[in-house]
């Protein structure tokens, strides 16, 4: 099992930046990917970042130089820095983890962008 704990999100002014961080705990060694999902209302679910344990990463080209996904393997944690934020990046954003027979998501936190 893997749980996973995300903090960060909240109200920003377009033009802002935030950083989401999700801790993961439990069997660790079992992911191998991790990944940053949004979902705007009325939307479907979207993939935004994601990392691979062996350092491969992918972004959405709606964010692409804009945000960026890290992680700190001491801390067991994954980031998603988000800098010149726009309104259209308003969503709840979920933190996700995939082992080889599994999928593990986060609770989602809020994020909105507006004036």
């Amino acid at each position: 099992q893997v749980q996973l704990v995300e903090s960060g999100g909240g109200l920003v002014q377009p033009g802002g930046s935030l950083r989401l961080s999700c801790a993961a705990s439990g069997s660790i060694s079992s992911i191998h990917v991790m990944a940053w999902y949004r979902q705007a209302p009325g939307t479907q679910r979207e993939l935004v970042a994601q990392i691979t344990r062996g350092g491969s990463i992918n972004y959405a080209d709606s964010v692409k130089g804009r945000f960026t996904i890290s992680r700190d393997n001491t801390k067991n944690t994954v980031y998603l820095q988000m800098n010149s934020l726009k309104a259209e990046d308003t969503a709840v954003y979920s933190c996700n983890a995939q082992s080889l027979f599994r999928t593990y998501w986060g609770q989602g936190t809020q994020v909105t962008v507006s004036s």
